[in-house]
């Protein structure tokens, strides 16, 4: 369906926003609070309108480009999942959900997009946003749907489940249906990075590849009160170490020509992942540029929601809004 506009909020690095455009859409606002993530989506979008504003401040009225478009989407950063207790504010995950909500009374968009943890479909610790996001919606006049995807089932070489609200206006809700599964092998660690691994001469890249035999586990990209950037907590750093990849830490480059890979000798004898390779398993496309120092760009990366599945997501509110359209038109 051509022509489909859409604002994005908490955009951070632009995967969602990325998706949406592969899917057809474009932009007419994005909005993020936090100076790098800005200026990576200016770096690589320099045609893109994008405001640094946090999302509690942002007022619609000033911005009148963002009003009536197709889509709003949010792709909302993992604050509980990712933040150390105690080091975050606890309340803030709710205040955002709640904002974006709330930005639907001024854009009324003929669809909403929120992007989340899985458990925002369905713990008990999400009951209350769940309650409210259906008393606002249904009384702006729209319907609305609660699913998971996990970004494996899209090509993308990483175990990601999201939590997912797709709200659309009445006339259109029934035509929608959650995007279907569109790889039917997962991809692995190994064959997403195999390449990039062997870009300075590294000699064992096709041995490493070949024991990197399964999609990565969840990136996660901490908060800004966190430490330095690691690929996770104990568990997931256990999981990498099956497959050679010293996990508690980020890497500045490839290995070279003279690296020993040994994993039985210790950490330093694993290969550690850069924030490139951290964003080819996030399905980010190898042009992508991340901006800001090493922590802050692995953050961005950490956070951002997969293009693919932003491309998956798109496209089935946009086949919504297309054949609602013909059947509203029809009828």
């Amino acid at each position: 369906m051509a022509g489909l506009t859409f604002v994005d909020v908490c955009s951070g690095a632009g995967g969602l926003a990325l998706g949406l455009e592969q899917a057809g859409f474009a932009p007419r606002l994005l909005l993020d609070d936090d100076e790098v993530a800005v200026a990576t989506l200016r770096t690589n979008r320099p045609r893109w309108n994008v405001l640094r504003s946090d999302l509690l401040d942002f007022d619609p009225a000033e911005h009148p480009e963002s009003h009536d478009v197709d889509l709003l989407a949010a792709g909302l950063p993992r604050v509980r999942s990712t933040a150390t207790a105690g080091r975050v504010d606890s309340g803030l995950e709710e205040r955002l959900l709640k904002a974006t909500v709330y930005l639907v009374h001024a854009i009324r968009p003929r669809a909403v997009l929120i992007e989340n943890v899985p458990e925002l479909t369905h713990s008990d610790s999400h009951e209350a946003f769940r309650e409210f996001a259906r008393i606002e919606l249904d009384h702006l006049g729209y319907a609305f749907r609660w699913f998971v995807v996990d970004a494996v089932d899209f090509g993308v070489p990483q175990n990601r489940k999201h939590g997912v609200l797709v709200a659309v206006r009445r006339q259109w809700a029934e035509a929608f249906r959650p995007p279907v599964p569109t790889s039917r092998e997962p991809m692995t660690v190994g064959a997403a990075l195999g390449p990039s691994m062997a870009a300075r001469g590294w000699a064992d890249a096709t041995r490493w590849a070949d024991q990197a035999d399964q999609p990565a586990p969840t990136l996660v990209g901490g908060s800004k009160n966190r430490g330095g950037a690691d690929l996770g907590p104990t568990r997931t750093k256990k999981k990498w170490a099956t497959m050679g990849v010293n996990a508690h830490t980020v890497g500045d480059r490839v290995p070279g020509s003279d690296f020993v890979w040994d994993p039985e000798l210790g950490r330093e004898n694993m290969v550690k992942l850069t924030v490139e390779q951290a964003a080819l398993l996030q399905g980010f496309p190898a042009t992508w540029q991340i901006s800001g120092l090493k922590t802050a760009r692995y953050r961005q990366v950490g956070h951002a929601t997969p293009p693919p599945v932003g491309k998956a997501l798109g496209l089935a509110v946009a086949e919504a809004l297309h054949s609602g359209s013909t059947i509203f038109a029809a009828g």
